[in-house]
């Protein structure tokens, strides 16, 4: 058995921001045409098209792709989904994890369909504010479920590595609908089964 990559990457998009990139290289001070940094436009223009390939993405349609009728009322809890997104302020990653939970009404939809709506939004550029809020929006649009919960709490690059420089500081985001915000009790058990 051989061993084969399969890419696919816009070659007209890829071009153009590899030539960008190339300038960029140039613009730091380096040379773009030393033998390490031969491929780097490239590599960095197909790596900057993985990393918003969220804008091609419809977050909704993932939902309605996987939906159930279901009489199921209590919490659906979908915990520590991995999340990688870019700042849209410094295009510098930040990454976490979010907590999403809902409360069905009528309809259920498949628990990986929860974390692709997750990485959809995150794979865009982005402020974690923001983030939270297009998740949670996202599903009660789509599902009307009696009330939605998400938390992400996200380490940030443009923190850490530059500007105040604090490596192990994490910032924690909430967005709530329904009965997540009208009952404390259902919002305090959402926060205990994520372990907040």
């Amino acid at each position: 058995m051989t061993y084969k990559k399969i890419e696919e990457y816009d070659p007209e998009v890829t071009e153009k921001l590899a030539e960008h990139y190339s300038e960029i290289l140039r613009l730091l001070g380096e040379d773009p045409d030393r033998e390490g940094l031969l491929k780097t436009p490239v590599r960095v223009a197909k790596s900057m098209q993985f990393l918003t390939k969220g804008y091609d993405e419809d977050p909704a349609e993932i939902l309605r792709s996987a939906l159930f009728k279901e009489e199921y009322k209590q919490m659906v809890v979908v915990k520590d989904i991995e999340l990688y997104s870019i700042c849209e302020h410094h295009m510098l990653p930040f990454y976490g994890k979010c907590h999403v939970a809902y409360i069905p009404n009528g309809y259920i939809t498949g628990l990986s369909k929860v974390a692709r709506v997750v990485e959809t939004f995150a794979r865009r550029l982005q402020v974690q504010e923001r983030l939270t809020v297009q998740i949670r929006d996202c599903i009660q649009q789509t599902l009307n479920p009696l009330g939605v919960a998400v938390v992400i709490e996200a380490a940030h690059m443009c923190m850490q590595i530059r500007g105040v420089q604090k490596q192990h500081s994490v910032t924690t985001t909430s967005a709530f609908t329904g009965i997540f915000l009208k009952s404390e009790k259902t919002r305090a058990e959402f926060l205990t089964l994520i372990g907040k």
